[in-house]
């Protein structure tokens, strides 16, 4: 499980996403028919080039999801219980058919959760760049953590009790004679 702790950030902490991933017309087409949004401006090209765009734009949901989906391998992966919210969501750029996407994330603020102690709640900033470094996307996420702490004390809980030095075999009680036998001695 590659996910931090609530205890393992820091405020300022930086991550580096390694996955770079090129959105494809099909990632745009399905993501858009999938959720039902019927915007010409992602399905109808004859149409988009009239736009300021000149084309197609992707979906900006589609970047979202890609954008947060790929900092979860180092930030959230197994730890996270789930999230809260996402605030201030932009999308300063458009992005086009066979732009390639990279991530940036950074821990903004971290605090104790005050009605869950076994959990944190650790705030995201996650940004999403092209391949010429225009800033496309960004927000704050919220996600409610795994206290390390905590994880530790709950597998205990589920970990085999430890075994006993087997007991000496007692020995059986003696079987009780039947009335029969006993008469016969009398």
């Amino acid at each position: 499980m590659p996910g931090l702790y609530f205890e393992e950030f820091s405020v300022g902490q930086k991550f580096q996403h390694p996955i770079r991933r090129t959105v494809t017309e099909a990632d745009n087409v399905f993501f858009t028919a999938m959720t039902h949004n019927p915007a010409q401006l992602h399905l109808d090209e004859e149409y988009a080039k009239g736009t300021e765009f000149g084309a197609r734009i992707v979906n900006s949901l589609f970047t979202l999801g890609l954008m947060i989906g790929i900092s979860v391998g180092e930030t959230t992966l197994g730890t996270t219980v789930a999230n809260l919210g996402m605030d201030e969501v932009r999308f300063p750029k458009p992005v086009f058919h066979g732009d390639t996407l990279r991530v940036e994330t950074e821990v903004s603020e971290l605090r104790k959760s005050s009605s869950r102690p076994e959990n944190g709640i650790v705030i995201f900033i996650h940004r999403a760049f092209n391949q010429r470094d225009e800033l496309v996307a960004v927000c704050k996420r919220s996600a409610l953590m795994l206290r390390k702490v905590f994880s530790a004390q709950a597998e205990d809980l589920f970990k085999p009790a430890p075994k006993d030095k087997p007991a000496a075999k007692a020995k059986a009680p003696p079987k009780p004679k039947s009335k029969a036998k006993a008469k016969k001695k009398k």
